[in-house]
């Protein structure tokens, strides 16, 4: 198979968001706009990937080394246009032989699958590839009135893409649009791009010119065309990021129910790109799944939790108002109750924590019990400590244990401690002051509160 790269465009400015966020690190599914592109990119197959970032924005320029290294990023300065900016990614390209595929990185629902209709034209000759979307009714799409128009040549290639407030009226009637993904052959690509002029209106270079140029040099130009609304969803503002959320979050949620997923009020619950729910599993009203979350088969999620980078097992119960924060790991059979907060604890078979609690950093036996109001108190204001609880324990309501600390298999403390010292299985640890009582104080104490009240309201 000839080999492929990406080149994706990722240095617009993003004025319409309107945000001190830069644009492509905007999330859909919470996942940003320009790592999707990177995971289409990768679905692709694709062997180099450059992203094409803008001066303004390191912060982009610096996410992207993150994930891909130096060589992957492009800078763009100053930004002249679409052109221009694909031909910033000649130099990380340099010796790569074979397909390019381009585009923006502001289509956040686009796929791997709808772009490799780009390589088949290749594969069936084309020497330019543009990618177009024909929707069956363009009523629907009113953001594509703008979109330029795919003219073909009536012999099955494309003759020109002319942009929307250059069409005659016949042209304006296409039903082809340009959905702005493109492909060629890399020296081909750059040889087209170096002839592009910026002889118009802004003074940029447009990379929709290498159409009349391939087809002056006699290349066939070809279109391919999709009809999916969701992968022409573009973002360019703060609106169309929530329409791209909420066409991701409406698929998903279909694809679970599809697979087994019960959810009473599916319309209520947020995933993310990541989120893994298995058959079997419900899913109750207004529960949030952030990143990093593993569901196994049996498990009920009430409603109100928020889960993120946690592990349930197969027949636990999470909520209702739970919060499952990085690292918690919820064995079979184990309860997590009402505003109960765990953070890096693994809690075991069958282990309840039902009521009001914190548990960071640490384990819980299978079997434990921890009481209502119980905390594992882990920072110390400069470094985590562990708590473990061993099988079989019970961890009294109101019990602070103050971590490193552990509690044996079977061991109990009681209620309202603040547990400093190990406790041994099958032990009791209990830590309270001495109760006092001064009979007849309470009486004593209103009688006094009546006369002051009395002798304040006298003239």
């Amino acid at each position: 198979m000839t080999a492929r790269a990406a080149v994706i465009l990722a240095a617009g400015q993003g004025t319409r968001m309107k945000s001190p966020t830069p644009k492509m690190l905007h999330k859909v599914g919470g996942r940003t706009l320009v790592d999707r592109a990177i995971d289409v990119a990768e679905g692709l197959g694709c062997s180099r990937i450059v992203v094409v970032v803008g001066a303004h924005s390191p912060e982009v320029g610096a996410h992207v080394r993150k994930r891909l290294g130096e060589g992957a990023v492009a800078i763009q300065d100053p930004p002249l246009g679409t052109g221009h900016a694909v031909l910033a990614a000649k130099g990380a390209l340099a010796g790569f032989d074979g397909d390019v595929v381009f585009g923006n990185a502001d289509h956040p629902l686009m796929t791997a699958e709808t772009l490799e209709r780009l390589f088949a034209l290749r594969a069936d000759g084309a020497d330019v590839g543009i990618l177009g979307f024909e929707p069956d009714s363009p009523a629907d799409f009113p953001f594509i009135a703008s979109w330029g128009r795919l003219i073909g040549d009536g012999a099955g290639g494309l003759e020109k893409i002319v942009e929307a407030k250059d069409c005659s009226p016949a042209e304006l009637a296409a039903p082809g649009r340009n959905l702005g993904f493109y492909i060629a052959p890399a020296a081909q690509l750059f040889d087209l791009l170096g002839q592009v002029r910026n002889e118009n209106a802004k003074g940029e270079y447009y990379v929709t010119d290498i159409v009349a140029l391939a087809r002056a040099r006699g290349l066939s130009v070809r279109a391919a065309t999709c009809s999916d609304g969701a992968v022409a969803t573009g973002v360019n503002s703060q609106a169309d990021l929530a329409t791209a959320e909420a066409a991701f979050q409406a698929a998903r949620r279909l694809a679970l129910m599809e697979s087994g997923v019960h959810m009473p009020a599916p319309e209520t619950v947020h995933l993310s790109f990541d989120t893994q729910i298995a058959a079997g599993v419900t899913v109750e009203q207004f529960v949030v799944f952030a990143p990093g979350v593993a569901i196994e088969t049996g498990a009920v999620i009430r409603a109100f939790s928020h889960l993120e980078g946690a592990v349930v097992h197969g027949g636990a119960i999470v909520g209702p108002y739970a919060r499952l924060r990085p690292g918690a790991d919820i064995g079979e059979d184990a309860h997590i109750g009402n505003f109960v907060e765990v953070k890096k604890v693994m809690v075991g078979k069958g282990a309840k924590a039902n009521h009001l609690s914190y548990l960071g950093d640490g384990t819980v036996g299978a079997g434990a019990n921890i009481g209502a109001g119980a905390i594992f108190c882990n920072y110390d204001g400069f470094d985590k400590w562990e708590t473990h609880v061993g099988e079989g324990a019970f961890i009294g309501s109101n019990t602070a244990l103050v971590a490193p600390v552990s509690v044996g298999a079977g061991g109990f403390t009681g209620s309202g401690s603040v547990i400093t010292k190990d406790v041994a299985p099958d032990a009791l640890a209990l830590e309270r002051s001495k109760q006092l009582e001064n009979p007849g104080w309470a009486a004593r104490f209103r009688d006094r509160k009546r006369a002051e009240r009395a002798a304040k309201q006298k003239p």
